[in-house]
């Protein structure tokens, strides 16, 4: 296919599109480096062989996964021309992302009450990790909650249709991407000691 041919609006759906992944690629990039940066850590003598991971980042995991599917349920909504479903579904996936967030908060206070401090005397390079892994990951679920929100506003003043979908798309994308990638964390952080 040449990328050459076609609309202008063509054109631009494919130039987003792309630049959507170019990010996604240099964000998988700098979460590959961090994992492996805690794989090299843990043969350090101080490292935390034993931990386990808060239940909130379980609770965490399962909520975002099933964001992932109302988003999906938002989109064949729109789709269908159901405004309405498309409203609901949208909205059941921000109070999700949210959801997400305080579980990340509440996994937190968890390590700190097992006595586990980002930095400081209390702290300890295993959590130190989590904690900027986890940490990074919630700054991206803002950014898809931000993403989200002006998808509201915008299906609340009927920009989008079932031919005009690019930004919904678009904030789709992004949205399981970030999903996919805290499964991806979790499961590291969980098995890799």
């Amino acid at each position: 296919m040449d990328l050459t041919q076609g609309t202008i609006q063509e054109k631009n759906s494919r130039a987003k599109k792309m630049m959507l992944w170019f990010g996604i690629i240099s964000l998988i990039m700098s979460f590959a480096g961090w994992t492996s940066a805690f794989v090299v850590s843990s043969s350090r003598p101080d490292w935390l062989k034993d931990f386990q991971l808060p239940n909130a980042f379980l609770i965490s995991t399962v909520v975002i996964l099933v964001s992932s599917f109302t988003f999906i349920l938002a989109k064949r909504a729109l789709k269908n021309n159901n405004r309405e479903m498309t409203s609901v579904w949208l909205l059941v996936t921000l109070v999700l992302g949210l959801t997400f967030i305080f579980n990340q908060f509440q996994g937190f206070q968890q390590i700190i009450d097992l006595g586990y401090n980002f930095t400081g005397p209390t702290s300890n390079v295993t959590m130190s990790y989590i904690y900027l892994i986890a940490m990074v990951h919630i700054l991206h679920v803002v950014v898809g909650l931000i993403c989200l929100l002006v998808v509201i506003y915008k299906h609340f003043k009927k920009k989008y249709s079932a031919t005009n979908m690019l930004g919904f798309e678009l904030a789709a994308t992004f949205w399981h991407f970030i999903d996919i990638l805290w499964l991806y964390l979790f499961l590291f952080l969980y098995f890799v000691r």
